[in-house]
């Protein structure tokens, strides 16, 4: 990682020729105390895709620094893991400023995305439980089914040219005040930072479990959550064997 990073601006997390794979940097306002969230652009060509863009607060952000790799009008997906307001909360302001943009979610949220105020008719593609193949350029995206972790309807999305998997609330790390790092350098040190959030938040562990499988059949180099810290190299089967290690989640956690 980069010694330079300012964590106002974007981060390169991968590149190779004319296919990126982009953090879009970080802010947090005072609307947004607690849990600071990642936004991520894909881009092969002239083509891109954002990953869970955010809520309102920080769309000036997001924009201004998916712009410096992309035009608006050639950002071709907005891709959504969940219904959640910091994922989904800035909707209305995308449908504006990229007008070319076909949105992803699971079948399950469509019916509910009008309630954020804006028509969507025409633009949005519903992704089946068994999830998808979405062509970017010369390459693809993967929409990879993640149900109840910890939504009921989501998705994670594995970029097949960087080898870099979304995982959207999953690696979720819950920071003191005055903590961040972008990558996790000792992951020992790290998992105090996700416990909590991960035996509360996910459904039970049947549905881990059948998560992990899929995910150990990928060629996976970089993990990249929607809240947290990032998981290069080595880290990422740590990371992989703590969610096997995790006994109880959920359900089970709750009220065992």
């Amino acid at each position: 990682m980069s010694k330079n990073l300012r964590v106002h601006k974007p981060y390169v997390i991968y590149e190779e020729k004319d296919h990126k794979f982009v953090w879009l940097g970080l802010d947090e306002s005072d609307y947004e105390k607690g849990i600071l969230t990642n936004q991520y652009l894909i881009v092969d060509g002239n083509q891109g895709a954002l990953l869970d863009p955010g809520g309102y607060f920080v769309f000036e952000r997001v924009f201004q620094n998916a712009s410096e790799f992309v035009k608006p009008e050639n950002i071709k997906y907005i891709l959504f893991s969940h219904q959640d307001p910091d994922v989904i909360g800035s909707l209305n302001l995308w449908m504006d400023m990229t007008p070319n943009a076909t949105i992803y979610v699971s079948a399950l949220w469509e019916r509910f995305i009008p309630h954020l105020g804006v028509d969507v008719k025409g633009r949005i593609v519903d992704i089946p439980d068994e999830g998808t193949t979405i062509k970017l350029g010369n390459s693809e995206i993967r929409a990879i089914p993640a149900h109840f972790l910890h939504s009921p309807g989501n998705f994670h999305y594995y970029d097949v040219k960087s080898k870099v998997y979304f995982s959207g609330d999953l690696g979720a790390a819950v920071f003191p005040e005055g903590k961040w790092y972008l990558i996790v350098q000792n992951f020992e040190e790290h998992v105090k930072y996700m416990e909590g959030f991960h035996r509360r938040y996910l459904a039970n562990k049947k549905a881990l479990d059948h998560l992990i499988e899929i995910m150990e059949k990928l060629d996976i180099e970089v993990i990249a959550p929607q809240h947290g810290s990032i998981f290069e190299g080595e880290n990422v089967k740590k990371f992989i064997n703590w969610l096997k290690s995790l006994d109880k989640v959920g359900v089970d956690y709750l009220w065992s």
